[in-house]
């Protein structure tokens, strides 16, 4: 059996960004503050991170400064996936020297390669990683699927331990766990899948909830693993309006403006992403009051 580099929740957490870079202070304040409301994981630079608009340089400082930050009080976990795999393996070596516990691959976006390709490209960057990577599929953003049995011919690699699956599709996901169980860990990429894709054998969540709930999102994986399943369908239940609300636009715009009200960061994206839209904006703000989320006064 592979290690496993968490289980439960991790957060694809923000980058707080101005119009003069990254604000690090806020960023440190934000990974305390997940520490201490009890989060498993954080990935840093994927896209809930914007990395497709970081440059190089702010993309190998946010990894190094997340792990300083962090100091191994939770598994740091490096996105540094690219549509070159040539970029995408000097990424990984820079975040494997730098500390990070482990290695988000997202597939190459926008070549649409084969499957082969794919096998081919994430073998490339495994063979030079020196940490345990987790394979990002999300079709809808990349415009190439992972399919079950390349998943399976993957996971045959020693470095290659987990895959984060954002294809929204329930039944490939089952046929993955049938084709992979005990050789490739399996987390949730959709908030709205959590207790569904656990249920297939899954062992936890990337999300993008846990940035403003990162207790509740960990609390959910705690009460499926502990046996009270139930209780954590109704916590997925409970949460879907607002899981909705933070992908009504595309991720991450409807998440930062969330943690720009709680005072987390700017409201600050880079084009071509743009601030959320002021009826969506009012709604989301109202569904995290609903939760319990000082918003300071925006909703």
């Amino acid at each position: 059996m592979k290690k496993t580099i968490f289980k439960g929740a991790a957060t694809a957490i923000v980058t707080p960004l101005t119009k003069d870079g990254i604000d690090y202070e806020q960023f440190g304040r934000l990974i305390d503050w997940q520490i201490e409301e009890g989060i498993d994981a954080i990935v840093v630079c994927g896209t809930t991170g914007e990395a497709s608009t970081l440059t190089d340089e702010e993309h190998r400082d946010a990894i190094a400064f997340a792990v300083k930050k962090v100091n191994g009080r939770v598994p740091v976990i490096a996105g540094t996936g690219s549509n070159d795999t040539a970029y995408a393996i000097e990424l990984t070596q820079f975040a494997c020297e730098a500390g990070a516990d482990a290695i988000l691959l997202v597939t190459p976006y926008y070549n649409k390669a084969t499957q082969k390709g794919l096998i081919e490209s994430f073998r490339a960057v495994a063979d030079v990683s020196t940490k345990p990577i987790i394979l990002y599929n999300v079709p809808s953003r990349t415009g190439c699927n992972i399919l079950p049995a390349t998943a399976a011919i993957l996971a045959e690699h020693p470095n290659i331990v987990a895959i984060k699956e954002a294809s929204g599709n329930i039944s490939q996901i089952a046929e993955l766990a049938a084709l992979t169980r005990g050789k490739l860990d399996i987390y949730s990429g959709n908030d709205d899948q959590i207790v569904p894709i656990m249920s297939l054998g899954g062992i936890g969540v990337i999300s993008v909830l846990s940035n403003p709930m990162p207790k509740a999102t960990s609390e959910l994986c705690r009460k499926f693993f502990e046996g009270d399943v139930a209780g954590a369908a109704k916590m997925q239940l409970d949460l879907l309006p607002l899981i909705n609300a933070l992908f009504c636009e595309v991720n991450p715009i409807p998440v930062k403006a969330a943690m720009a009200a709680m005072g987390y960061c700017e409201n600050y994206l880079r084009l071509p992403l743009t601030t959320m839209e002021p009826e969506h904006e009012a709604k989301l703000l109202a569904l995290m009051q609903e939760q319990g989320i000082d918003v300071g006064g925006k909703a």
